[in-house]
C-alpha cells in the first residue's frame, strides 16, 4: 500500500504540466491504479489494488466551479499547461472556469478524463510517455 508521504514526494518533483506524465509514472510504480482529484478545493482520493483508498487534504480554499461547461477553453489550458506555460494552481484556477469539477487520472488506461458537475466527459486526454 503506498503513503500520503509517497505522493507528496512524487508530487514535490512537479513544477509544471510538463512534469506530469513523469508524476503518474512515479505513482504507478508506489501502487496508485488512479485517482479523483476535485477543483472545488484541490482534494485528491487516491485508488489502489483491493479497494485501497487514501484520501488527500484540500491543497487550497474552496474556489467555486463554473456551472457552465467550456470544453473549449478546458482545451486550451490543458495545451497551455502541457506546454509549461502555467503553474498547477492557474491551470486548476483555468479548469473551475472551464466547468471542470474533478479529473480522473488512471494510471493503467494512462488517460485523464475532465468531467463536468453532471458527470459529462468534457475530454479526454492521453498521457504521454514521459
Amino acid at each position: 500500500m503506498f503513503t500520503i508521504e509517497q505522493i507528496h514526494q512524487a508530487f514535490g518533483k512537479v513544477k509544471s504540466g510538463a512534469d506530469f506524465p513523469q508524476f503518474v509514472q512515479d505513482l504507478k510504480e508506489i501502487g496508485v491504479t488512479h485517482y479523483d482529484n476535485f477543483v472545488s478545493d484541490g482534494r485528491t482520493k487516491y485508488y489502489g489494488i483491493n479497494d485501497f483508498t487514501l484520501d488527500g487534504e484540500s491543497k487550497y480554499p474552496k474556489m467555486e466551479v463554473n456551472s457552465i461547461s467550456l470544453a473549449d477553453k478546458l482545451k486550451h489550458a490543458i495545451l497551455i499547461h502541457q506546454q509549461g506555460q502555467t503553474d498547477y494552481p492557474t491551470f486548476c484556477k483555468q479548469a473551475a472556469e472551464a466547468g471542470v469539477e474533478k479529473w480522473t487520472t488512471h494510471m493503467i488506461e494512462m488517460t485523464v478524463t475532465y468531467l463536468d458537475k453532471k458527470g459529462y466527459k468534457l475530454t479526454v486526454e492521453a498521457i504521454p510517455k514521459p
